[in-house]
């Protein structure tokens, strides 16, 4: 016998809050349901999420279909709203002018921006500083839409995440929480394995569980990526970092 309700759908009557997902998404889960996006609406829901607020559905039109005229665009936004709501899903509110999304729906994205802020702001919650299962897509977002509003939007993000990243990093060696420590800066060296500033953390990480030899290697490796990939040294800074606390001579 199968139980509960199929994909796409839910049972009729007052739904709990929904909550839009954009990483590894988009779709839709509420009262334990997970509801599938049908695919002419699914930059529609990115893009109304990401903007948090009321938008004018003439912005949202010619934003979304920039190349159609004005008429067009204005059906193809109908359209997409038409399908979502053919879906079940209900989760915006709107009105003949302009559209928002509803206030008790939660956006993924949202949430791991704020837990970024808290610490980048030094200001974390216990439950914060944690990393398993917290970062799948963030530091990517919406992979394959190439539309100006979701390339800034995903820059924003990606660069929001480095710096949380070093920060909880920074965070949980302070802690003697060292593995832990290393790991998140793993992950922002895995995303750009040039930037200077997520090297430096995974360096403080190493010397801080004492592991002189990981920090002489990561040293040494980063130097070489920035040789050949860029033609440049590291800062004088970084070389000092592992060269004095190793004992061996400040360079010049």
């Amino acid at each position: 016998m199968r139980t509960g309700a199929p994909e796409g759908t839910r049972a009729r009557g007052k739904a709990g809050p929904a909550t839009l997902h954009l990483l590894g998404g988009p779709y839709v889960t509420q009262d334990g349901n997970r509801i599938k996006v049908p695919e002419g609406s699914k930059r529609l829901l990115a893009f109304m999420a990401l903007r948090r607020g009321r938008v004018e559905r003439c912005h949202a039109a010619g934003a979304l279909w920039p190349l159609c005229t004005d008429r067009r665009a204005a059906g193809n936004l109908r359209s997409a709203l038409w399908r979502l709501k053919a879906a079940d899903i209900d989760v915006f509110d709107s009105d003949k002018w302009s559209l928002e999304l509803r206030e008790d729906v939660a956006v993924d994205v949202h949430v791991i921006g704020e837990w970024a802020a808290r610490l980048m702001s030094g200001r974390p919650r216990p439950d914060d500083l944690t990393i398993a299962g917290r970062f799948e897509g963030a530091l990517d977002l919406l992979p394959g839409c190439y539309d100006d509003w979701a390339l800034t939007e995903r820059e924003r993000m990606r660069q929001r995440m480095l710096h949380a990243l070093e920060a909880l990093s920074r965070l949980l060696s302070g802690m003697g929480r060292h593995g832990e420590a290393v790991e998140a800066a793993m992950m922002a060296i895995n995303s750009e394995p040039l930037r200077e500033s997520a090297q430096r953390v995974l360096l403080e990480a190493h010397i801080e569980e004492d592991n002189w030899v990981e920090a002489r290697r990561g040293f040494a490796a980063y130097r070489d990526l920035l040789r050949r990939e860029l033609g440049v040294e590291p800062s004088r800074d970084l070389a000092v970092l592992v060269r004095w606390r190793e004992g061996l001579a400040m360079p010049a």
